[in-house]
């Protein structure tokens, strides 16, 4: 019987810094490090612009945050059953078919995590109280499942973006 690995990952805008954790369940290990970066703009020597990520020290409304959730497993043994879930923080608003991950499913959810569904399949209740289908702000979370298993000293990366309103 294989057990589930929920790892519940709060990538808020007041943990700007990142954070890092381990996360173990029915003897498996996987190290969680989450961290939230907008790109900057600089010039090089030879006049050309580079975009860099650096970690979010302010936002105002507009400017669009990148959350990065990088997951390793540190045991000497694969672990399978991994799933990432994210909130979109609070006051944005999640960036149309930004959620990536390498062997992820990626699902979204509109009711702040308690359901999630495929994109497409996402239904919201509008101010007349009608159903229609969810647009890409109505999104409250965004969950990875990570296909397989994570072999024994390797890593994944999950991530998303959203603009601050």
């Amino acid at each position: 019987m294989r057990i589930s690995r929920l790892l519940f990952i709060t990538a808020l805008l007041a943990l700007l810094g990142g954070f890092s954790s381990v996360a173990q369940a029915a003897g498996a290990a996987i190290k969680v490090t989450s961290i939230a970066q907008i790109e900057v703009e600089t010039v090089g020597k030879d006049g050309k612009k580079i975009i860099k990520l650096s970690p979010v020290a302010k936002a105002v409304p507009g400017t669009e945050v990148i959350y990065t959730t990088k997951f390793e497993n540190v045991i000497n043994k694969p672990v399978g059953d991994i799933v990432i879930d994210n909130p979109v923080p609070n006051a944005s608003e999640y960036k149309a078919g930004s959620a990536y991950g390498k062997n992820c499913e990626i699902m979204f959810s509109v009711d702040g995590g308690k359901t999630f569904g495929h994109a497409e399949e996402l239904k919201v209740k509008d101010a007349d109280g009608k159903e229609r289908p969810a647009l890409d702000k109505d999104y409250t979370n965004i969950r990875w499942i990570y296909k397989g298993q994570l072999a024994a000293g390797k890593s994944g990366e999950v991530g998303f973006r959203a603009a601050i309103k």
